[in-house]
């Protein structure tokens, strides 16, 4: 198989019904501050009216990525010291005025534009609409300028990736081939699909086993590869899973109550059935546990030994129809709603 439609799901399903994303940007992100309406001082990120002025869409002319639109206004959440999920607190935003920011930086409307934002003038709009934040705070002044370097910029409450050095990249892996960057057993494996002589040295966020396919990230960006892995962010995984069938009635509801495995127990966000012919079953798990082969050994545990597994999601990031054995640099936005599933 050979189309991505037929990787995210093993019986050549189209992933798009799973949640995927699909290369080309469409534009059409959620405008925020109406046309001619005052713009509040103190607002939650995601809580801005959609626009009806100037209609200006950030990170529309994306070659790659889905258009996921603005990042909402929900955090992810973490584990607090008594065991208990406690959300992380939205800071309170206000205008921030122009003798606030560096007299020695870059205007905010040329770092946004090299950034890949929209053009100079598309940003303008977007700063004067009170859709870009900068360190958390809502700016509305042309002449603000930034460090780019350091200064945490927002459109949309979807984070703008500065630095040029920071690399970002959905690999598609294909049975057979190993989580590694090398392998000393001459095993197929990452760096074996990797450009020949590119000068970005990557790693792999958390691992497939050999003989699971799907969406694996690759980049240079330590801090986002940590938060990604830690079970603390707990972003949600999609997988596409093909089984002997017939799977009878009861199996998704006691993999979402949970099953004993031998390092305790372990259970599935949710559970939908996807395809059921004679002689198979396919489905679709999300589960948020990184734990080695977690999958696999959930579903030994219900009787149904998994022939086919697929990762098709992880966070807001799908394979869309990306060919197996291929990798793609995520688009701007994708990689803004990224870091929004781990708070940066």
């Amino acid at each position: 198989m050979t189309q991505a439609g037929r990787q995210g799901s093993p019986n050549g399903g189209n992933p798009r019904r799973n949640g995927s994303s699909g290369a080309g940007s469409r534009g059409g992100a959620a405008r925020g501050g109406a046309k001619g309406a005052p713009k509040s001082p103190a607002r939650k990120r995601g809580d801005r009216p959609q626009a009806k002025g100037s209609g200006a869409a950030p990170f529309a002319g994306e070659r790659f990525g889905k258009n996921l639109g603005p990042v909402r206004g929900d955090k992810p959440q973490r584990h607090s010291a008594g065991g208990r999920k406690s959300p992380t607190p939205l800071p309170q935003h206000t205008p921030r005025s122009r003798a606030e920011m560096s007299e020695d930086g870059v205007r905010l409307q040329k770092v946004m534009a090299n950034a890949g934002v929209a053009s100079r003038r598309v940003c303008e709009e977007l700063i004067a609409e009170g859709r870009v934040e900068v360190n958390g705070q809502i700016v509305t002044e042309l002449g603000s300028r930034v460090n780019p370097e350091t200064d945490v910029i927002h459109v949309d409450g979807v984070r703008v990736q500065t630095n040029e050095h920071l690399v970002y990249m959905a690999f598609n892996k294909p049975r057979g081939v190993v989580s590694t960057m090398d392998d000393p057993e001459g095993r197929p494996c990452i760096s074996d699909y990797l450009r020949p002589g590119s000068p970005e040295r990557l790693f792999h966020v958390g691992r497939l086993d050999t003989n699971t396919e799907g969406l694996l990230l690759l980049t240079n960006d330590g801090e986002l590869a940590n938060r990604l892995t830690h079970p603390s962010y707990e972003v949600p995984k999609t997988y596409v899973v093909q089984v002997r069938g017939p799977m009878p009635q009861g199996v998704g509801a006691q993999l979402r109550r949970g099953v004993e495995l031998e390092d305790g127990l372990a259970k599935v966000d949710s559970f939908r059935l996807v395809d059921s012919t004679p002689g198979f079953v396919l489905c679709e798990v999300v589960l948020h546990s990184g734990k080695n082969r977690i999958v696999r050994r959930m579903f030994d545990a219900v009787g149904f030994p998994v022939q086919r597994l697929v990762r098709a999601k992880i966070g807001p990031i799908g394979l869309g129809d990306q060919k197996q054995g291929t990798v793609r640099r995520l688009g701007k936005q994708e990689i803004g709603h990224l870091m929004a599933a781990v708070g940066l």
